[in-house]
């Protein structure tokens, strides 16, 4: 399962998978599974001194619903590790932000 996060192209805004506009470090747009439906936006995180500090927070409206740490895979590719949590999910989301072409793509197993 996932969603694909695209850079954002004038007045397009694709499939109801795809996350949107770029912005100064931000993406934003829509995640949409069976049971879930949010506009959300990655934003960088305030610099912190603490290594383990997350890179992103995701925000739906002004309430945040996760955060996302910047990975380095073994073949030297760059991600995000993304936890999406919030009292109505039955359970927390974890997924992967990874780069593909024309965007990012959220992706997720349980």
């Amino acid at each position: 399962m996932g969603a694909v996060l695209r850079q954002h192209q004038g007045g397009h805004h694709g499939s109801d998978r795809h996350l949107h506009a770029r912005r100064r470090g931000i993406l934003s747009g829509t995640i949409r599974t069976l049971s879930l439906n949010v506009k959300a936006r990655f934003v960088p995180a305030e610099a912190s001194s603490n290594e383990k500090a997350p890179a992103l927070r995701v925000l739906a409206g002004t309430v945040e619903i996760g955060a996302a740490w910047k990975r380095t895979s073994k073949d030297n590719s760059v991600y995000h590790s993304v936890k999406l949590d919030d009292p109505s999910f039955p359970a927390p989301i974890f997924a992967n932000l990874v780069e593909v072409e024309g965007g990012y793509a959220l992706v997720w197993s349980r």
